[in-house]
C-alpha cells in the first residue's frame, strides 16, 4: 500500500511544481523579453533493497523558450530591441555581469542608463554608462550612445554591451540570465545590432500556458484522489484485520 501512497505523492508534487512554473509565466506574458519556462515530468526509480519496483514523478525544468517574442512599436528612444540571439548587459544585484533581453532603458537620477527595474546597463568596457545632466540621446543600429546638450555637438558617451553565445544561458533567481559555468562573462559582439523605438514582447503564449495550467491542476487532483483511495483501502483492511483477530 505504501508504494501507491508515495507515487501519488511525488506526483501531486510535480504537478504542483508544474502549476507553479506555469503561473509564473502567465504573470510575465506582458514583460519586455521575458522567456517562458520549460518544464517537464521525468520517471525516477528508486534504488534500493526490496525498492526496485517503485517509480517516483519529479517535475523538471528543462531550461527556456529561446523564441524571440513580438515586436511591440513604442517610438520611443531609450526603448530598444536586440537582435538575433544578442543579449543586453547589466550588473545584476550581486554585483554580477548578467544579460537581459529587456530594452525598457531610462536615465536614473544619478545619471546613469539603466533598465526599468533600475539595473545598469554596461558598456561594451564594462562600466556603467554615464549621462549628461539635461542631454539628449540618440542610439545607433550598433548601439552607440551619443548625447547631445544645447548649443553643443554630439558626444558619443559609449557603446552599450551587445553579447551573444552559442551556448544556452541559465536563468537565475533574479530573472536574469548568465553563462553557465559561474564567474564566465561573455565578450561584447561588435556585429550584433539593435532596433530602437521598439521592445520585444514576451514569448509566452497565454492560451497554451492557461490550458497547460487546467491539465497541471486535473493531475493534482487526480493524484490526490488516488490518496483518498489508498487511505480508505487502508482502513478498510485495518478493520478487516481486527474482526478477524
Amino acid at each position: 500500500m505504501d508504494r501507491l501512497i508515495y507515487t501519488a505523492m511525488t506526483g501531486a508534487s510535480a504537478a504542483a511544481q508544474r502549476q507553479s512554473v506555469l503561473a509564473n509565466n502567465l504573470a510575465n506574458a506582458a514583460t519586455p523579453g521575458f522567456r517562458a519556462e520549460l518544464a517537464n515530468f521525468r520517471a525516477v526509480p528508486l534504488r534500493g533493497d526490496g525498492a526496485t519496483t517503485r517509480v517516483f514523478a519529479l517535475e523538471t525544468t528543462t531550461g527556456y523558450d529561446s523564441r524571440p517574442g513580438a515586436l511591440q512599436r513604442t517610438g520611443r528612444d531609450l526603448d530598444m530591441t536586440a537582435q538575433g540571439n544578442a543579449w543586453f548587459a547589466v550588473q545584476g544585484l550581486d554585483g554580477t555581469e548578467a544579460y537581459t533581453r529587456s530594452g525598457s532603458f531610462q536615465v536614473s537620477p544619478e545619471g546613469t542608463l539603466t533598465t526599468s527595474g533600475g539595473l545598469q546597463v554596461l558598456s561594451d568596457g564594462g562600466s556603467p554608462i554615464d549621462v549628461p545632466a539635461g542631454a539628449s540621446l540618440s542610439v545607433g543600429s550598433d548601439g552607440t550612445i551619443s548625447a547631445k546638450q544645447d548649443g553643443q555637438p554630439a558626444a558619443v558617451l559609449g557603446r552599450i554591451k551587445l553579447a551573444t553565445s552559442e551556448l544556452p544561458l541559465v536563468r537565475g533567481t533574479d530573472g536574469l540570465f548568465r553563462p553557465g559555468q559561474e564567474g564566465e562573462v561573455l565578450p561584447a559582439d561588435a556585429t550584433a545590432k539593435l532596433e530602437t523605438g521598439a521592445l520585444e514582447g514576451s514569448n509566452v503564449n497565454p492560451v497554451g500556458t492557461m490550458v497547460g495550467m487546467i491539465a497541471a491542476a486535473r493531475q493534482f487532483e487526480q493524484q490526490m484522489r488516488l490518496l483518498q483511495t489508498t487511505e480508505n483501502s487502508d482502513k478498510s483492511a485495518a478493520q478487516l484485520l481486527s474482526v478477524q483477530g
